[in-house]
């Protein structure tokens, strides 16, 4: 009986530090989204704007993710095929950015690309600390905090991005950065769609 208790106050301990984290990050992404949109309309960045696509994605599967805490498997599972599927948005979207950017290869204005890629950096270096020590704790942290490692590694490359548009004065590593951040969009998207079927697999 004893036992039974004291997994009973586990469980629930760590559904309320789920919560609590997944609303912090939920917050923090919305005041990141809203910093990127801005950067990216004022630069002319597709990395940016594919950071800025990306933002959004993730504050809808933090809400989602917020929703599903403490409920069954096949729950969480539907909900993290849902954020594969959203990153898999992203990628298709950053791509049509690329193909339009292609014939206009006027160059990011780097100073504003740069102050916003700092900042957007920032605050997914704090989701990912929020996030790492639940993501072993289910599918739905894991595919939470895939998100947010692959907002760090974005954040990175695009300010990488920005510093060399301002010394070669060119839109070529703006696009080369979105190019690589497809390719980790769709890996992501795939990742987390495979871990999604597999929860769901038996049930079908």
């Amino acid at each position: 009986m004893a036992d039974t208790c004291c997994n009973t106050i586990d469980v629930a301990n760590l559904h309320a530090g789920q919560r609590r984290v997944l609303a912090w990050v939920f917050a923090i992404n919305v005041a990141a989204f809203a910093v990127m949109v801005a950067g990216s309309l004022l630069s002319g960045s597709s990395a940016l704007l594919s950071g800025t696509l990306d933002n959004l994605g993730d504050a809808l599967t933090y809400a989602l993710s917020l929703a599903v805490v403490g409920a069954s498997a096949r729950a969480k599972a539907r909900v993290a095929m849902l954020k594969g599927l959203l990153i898999l948005g992203a990628a298709l979207a950053v791509a049509v950015q690329i193909a339009w950017r292609l014939s206009d290869m006027q160059a990011p204005v780097a100073s504003t690309m740069s102050v916003a890629a700092v900042v957007n950096l920032a605050a997914n270096a704090a989701c990912l600390k929020l996030l790492t020590p639940y993501r072993r704790s289910d599918v739905n942290m894991s595919s939470s905090w895939e998100c947010s490692r692959n907002d760090v590694v974005e954040g990175i490359a695009v300010i990488g991005a920005a510093v060399a548009v301002w010394a070669f004065d060119s839109a070529w590593p703006d696009i080369v950065v979105a190019v690589i951040l497809l390719a980790v969009f769709l890996r992501s998207a795939s990742r987390v769609l495979r871990g999604a079927w597999r929860e769901l697999a038996p049930a079908v």
